[in-house]
């Protein structure tokens, strides 16, 4: 029997590789709901393809283009609006699988409805279980939900992992996150802060969406990757670690207490992590291209231990801190971090400055422990607010 699945976030670079994936297996998958902000023209374009029921755009005023677009072609697809009709599309009983790739916090309600109602969740979000933390993860239990990570460096870790989480403390000695570097590895660390737009978004391995591609710039993502790790897996932050790995064909690793290291290696393809969570426990053709080891000239490894790299990356060494304090913190570390990448993209700061903004706002805000959604939305808004107080006071300087 075809599977249905909700795309959360269909027309971002996640979304459309979920459906090129589909595509290729049509008599494995149904699209049930495609959901976007307001890029009206592609939405379009994917539900004269793939036909959903349903489609969601947050913004009203998409909302009503696409609808008349809909109209006029003869397509049947029902128009959706707000973020009311994320949790609806997300928790519906036609729906087995969800992905959820919206970027940000702004995902996270979607991603709960989908945990709590026993899903099988394809979580490319990040920055949902970054702000969920104890709340998100319990949320999955509780529905009896089925989490499988889609970022490429979780993704190789949980295929990496025996079969058996109960075994896992028992066997595992750390977490390898890979990272390539980004695109100013070789930089001289006094022209980084000036760094344009462009340049940052200039990642030299991955085809992303431009907010990611600043985080992994800043190493930002790298640093929102060990939160989900300690909260995926389990493992304590002592025991996650970080190398550079500027070919990014190993996706990550997990050292055992023999000292045996498992990793995962592929092209830099997203879809190779899709096709892995849309066909688990079995596997099926991703459309990547095959790794050709004989193409490869060198792998190699550098510490973030490095003085220069330190330096060059401070804000990795911030998820360590939130995760100190725990309670919350993660939540305003993402929230602080999205208010800096997206004053940098509109020119209002430099690249040098979205550290500042979010070691600021760490230091000026420490909440409450969260316990429900309602709790973590209010951390990421007073986080939002003092991180615009600081980008406001960045300005007038």
């Amino acid at each position: 029997m075809k599977q249905t699945i909700s795309i959360l976030g269909s027309t971002g670079s996640i979304g459309q590789s979920t459906l090129d994936v589909i595509a290729r297996h049509p008599e494995k998958f149904e699209v049930y709901a495609l959901t976007a902000n307001q890029d009206v023209t592609r939405m379009f374009e994917q539900c004269q393809r793939f036909k959903p029921s349903l489609a969601v755009m947050t913004q009203p005023l998409a909302a009503t283009q696409l609808r008349a677009q809909l109209e006029k072609a003869g397509l049947k697809t029902q128009v959706l609006t707000g973020s009311d009709a994320l949790d609806q599309v997300a928790s519906a009983t036609e729906v087995d699988i969800v992905m959820a790739a919206i970027v940000g916090s702004a995902g996270l309600s979607s991603c709960l409805a989908a945990a709590k109602t026993g899903k099988k969740l394809l979580l490319a979000n990040k920055e949902a279980l970054v702000v969920g933390g104890d709340v998100f993860m319990q949320a999955v239990q509780r529905g009896k939900a089925r989490l499988l990570p889609i970022d490429s460096e979780h993704s190789a870790i949980f295929q990496s992992l025996p079969e058996d989480p109960l075994t896992w403390s028992e066997r595992v000695e750390k977490i390898i996150l890979t990272a390539s570097g980004g695109p100013f590895r070789n930089w001289p660390l006094e022209d980084i802060a000036k760094a344009t737009v462009e340049q940052a978004c200039a990642h030299p391995t991955w085809v992303m969406g431009r907010k990611i591609s600043v985080d992994s710039a800043t190493m930002m993502n790298k640093a929102l990757e060990v939160i989900e790790a300690h909260y995926l897996f389990g493992v304590e932050p002592a025991k996650i670690e970080v190398v550079i790995h500027p070919q990014s064909v190993i996706h990550s690793m997990v050292q055992f207490k023999d000292a045996s290291v498992v990793a995962q290696l592929g092209t830099p393809d997203m879809r190779v992590p899709i096709a892995y969570g849309l066909s688990w426990p079995t596997r099926m053709d991703s459309g990547a291209k095959p790794l050709d080891f004989s193409s490869l000239s060198a792998m190699t490894f550098e510490s973030f231990e490095d003085p220069t790299h330190r330096a060059r990356y401070p804000g990795l060494a911030l998820a360590f801190k939130a995760l100190e304090h725990k309670a919350g913190m993660p939540g305003v570390l993402n929230a602080a971090n999205e208010e800096a990448v997206q004053a940098f993209l509109e020119g209002r700061i430099t690249f040098g400055q979205i550290h500042q903004v979010n070691v600021s706002t760490l230091e000026a805000y420490a909440p409450k422990a969260p316990v429900d959604l309602a709790d973590l939305m209010g951390i990421d808004q007073e986080a939002r607010r003092v991180a615009k107080a600081h980008i406001e006071g960045i300005k007038a300087c």
